[in-house]
């Protein structure tokens, strides 16, 4: 089962939807694992123990001082994610957490408000968290993607410019031929005087030509592609509505969740069209998951409009950082996902060399069998949503990309279980690291940190 979601995250300030589905985990098996080219092995989602129930999102003090406002700044009632602390200390620990996301709030705020955004203040900042209720995560990750530029007096003009190109990726790639043709002649049509008779509106079979026919296999002919497409396209929708079927956001029955279901479509489908080396890979969605829900809740309303032509862009350039992982041609190159796993094994071996030693000497617990995942979907089959958005914070604050900071964290990930890890046999350790343990995750991201530069030993 997977882990329960924060109620904040299904409350009705996201949300109309009355009610959410669930359904229940598959379990994981190695061959599974690597069929990540293949169009009809899904990545099995993660397992873990259930969460207790979670408190209501409490409602703040409205006389209480706030940071200066902004477009960004949060709504009244601001949602909390709990944490499973003792009765005793939970109000203390609360307390702490909700003072510290105020600072961070007010920094990020005072770090927006400039008409030149310092990147490496705010990318220090962002590093250590983005509070959950501020509103300013889609700004902020915006930023850190370089969809946004820090002078703030382009946003206007290169933001049009964006969404004025993905309507028109939309109006070309997303339509059948039969549709094109339509458009055509209706333009046809009216550049004609009167367009008296309906003849003109239809094609003789001689002006057909034999690329524009529906039984034609030629490879210029617009609809064999076109019919290639729509294997790639029910595969897209398949996963879409796979996508965090705990979250009212993405399922459910309700308009609202349709309606988000198909901007995940669209967006992944042009992807598809516009790399043709990659086209869609599963577990896109799950990558594209996150991005979307940020900006389609951003406060200001005018944003949430456009999210999903500013998902679309910031979503590709999430990936030029490691679309290479998701080509099946490379996967051995030094630029490949088995490439990248080697790197995460020698790190491991650089911090924690009696771990390795036991993982992949000892136990021969290769680690394809659970890193593979871990990077291709930049953890966010590993932990709860809200936690997954925490480890991103951190991941696209990284100036140089998120993947160095991925392979920290993930090395981190083993470094805090080797006491269970060195006590396994390949059985035990590969079931734990297949459905990792819950974790705090600010100490995770921390210990990840610390390997930053630590000399090896």
């Amino acid at each position: 089962m997977k882990k329960k979601v924060p109620d904040w995250l299904n409350s009705s300030l996201w949300s109309t939807t009355p009610s959410a589905s669930s359904s229940p985990s598959t379990s994981t098996t190695t061959t599974d694992i690597f069929d990540h080219h293949s169009p009809t092995t899904a990545f099995p989602p993660t397992e873990s123990s259930i969460d207790p129930p979670l408190p209501p999102a409490a409602i703040r003090d409205e006389q209480q001082k706030q940071p200066p406002r902004h477009h960004h700044s949060p709504p009244p009632q601001k949602p909390e994610i709990k944490d499973k602390h003792s009765k005793s200390s939970r109000d203390v620990d609360d307390n702490e957490s909700f003072a510290e996301d105020i600072s961070k709030q007010a920094l990020l705020l005072t770090e927006l408000s400039k008409k030149v955004i310092n990147m490496g203040e705010l990318r220090r900042i962002a590093s250590q968290g983005i509070p959950d209720g501020a509103g300013i995560r889609s700004t902020v990750w915006k930023l850190l993607l370089g969809y946004l530029a820090p002078d703030r007096s382009l946003w206007s003009s290169e933001l049009a410019k964006k969404r004025s190109q993905y309507k028109h990726f939309k109006e070309e790639l997303l339509m059948n031929p039969s549709e094109i043709a339509r458009r055509l002649e209706k333009t046809t049509g009216l550049n004609n005087d009167d367009g008296k008779s309906e003849s003109r509106c239809v094609l003789s079979r001689s002006d057909i030509t034999h690329g524009e026919h529906p039984l034609s296999l030629g490879k210029s002919s617009v609809w064999n592609q076109f019919f290639q497409d729509s294997e790639i396209i029910e595969q897209i929708d398949r996963d879409v509505k796979r996508t965090h079927p705990d979250l009212h956001f993405f399922s459910g029955d309700s308009s609202y969740a349709k309606s988000n279901q198909e901007a995940l479509r669209n967006i992944l489908t042009i992807f598809a069209k516009l790399n043709p080396g990659i086209r869609y890979v599963q577990g896109m969605n799950e990558i594209l998951a996150p991005l979307f829900y940020i900006f389609k809740n951003d406060p200001d309303e005018e944003m949430a409009a456009c999210a999903e032509a500013d998902t679309f862009f910031c979503f590709v350039e999430l990936l030029s950082g490691f679309r290479d992982h998701f080509c099946q041609q490379l996967d051995n190159s030094v630029v490949g996902i088995r490439s990248t796993i080697t790197r995460l094994s020698q790190l491991l071996k650089e911090h924690d060399e009696e771990l390795w030693r036991h993982l992949e000497i000892t136990t021969k617990v290769n680690p394809q069998f659970y890193a593979f995942r871990w990077i291709t979907l930049l953890l966010t089959q590993e932990f709860n949503f809200a936690d997954s958005l925490h480890i991103w914070d951190t991941l696209l604050s990284d100036p140089e990309g998120p993947q160095e900071t991925l392979l920290r964290v993930c090395c981190a990930m083993l470094i805090l279980i080797r006491r269970r890890l060195l006590a396994g046999d390949f059985t035990s350790i590969l079931k734990l690291l297949q459905n990792y343990p819950p974790t705090n995750i600010s100490h995770m991201l921390y210990v990840a940190n610390k390997l930053h530069g630590q000399p090896s030993h």
